[in-house]
């Protein structure tokens, strides 16, 4: 087994089902929705689901440590569906190069996420890339889809169909 090819599948195949997810919120969304005070607005966790799958491969995969009080990284906070999904498919496109060029005998190298001293996260950048980026990215994504449902939109299924493309569901 090529675990580099694997990866790369693995996240062809979530990338798809994000843009499905990002896709599904409608055009009138009010961005500003937030489910619950302690949750994410509409805008932001669109936002932050979007830039898991482009931005965080690029910095996990580029760099050896992303120090967040240095700059090394700005919130977006998405506005609308269009400028979400553009933003999404221009920086999926960088994120894709990055991933498919990068030398795989460097998947053991160390990453942080630190701001300042403190370090936050330390691991090899596999292990880096499946939980930080793969798997964090796969749980907001849920989270994503709860707002959705709230809000009354059509869910696409991700590992199946959803309860809105089953007939009689």
């Amino acid at each position: 087994m090529d675990a580099h090819k694997e990866l790369i599948a693995e996240f062809d195949r979530e990338t798809a089902t994000t843009r499905k997810i990002l896709a599904a919120i409608p055009a009138d969304a009010d961005f500003s929705f937030q489910s619950h005070p302690k949750s994410m607005t509409l805008g932001r966790i669109a936002g932050h689901t979007a830039e898991i799958f482009t931005e965080w491969p690029v910095a996990t995969l580029t760099l050896d440590v992303l120090d967040m009080g240095q700059g090394g990284f700005t919130p977006y906070s998405a506005t609308s569906t269009a400028a979400l999904l553009e933003k999404f498919d221009t920086e999926l496109v960088k994120a894709k190069s990055v991933l498919a060029d990068f030398d795989p005998a460097h998947w053991m190298d160390t990453w942080k996420l630190t701001r300042g001293d403190q370090v936050f996260v330390q691991g090899p950048k596999w292990e880096i890339f499946r939980t930080w980026v793969l798997s964090h990215g796969i749980h907001h994504r849920a989270q994503l889809g709860v707002d959705l449902r709230l809000l009354g939109a059509t869910l696409p299924g991700t590992y199946g169909p959803s309860a809105d493309e089953m007939p009689g569901a």
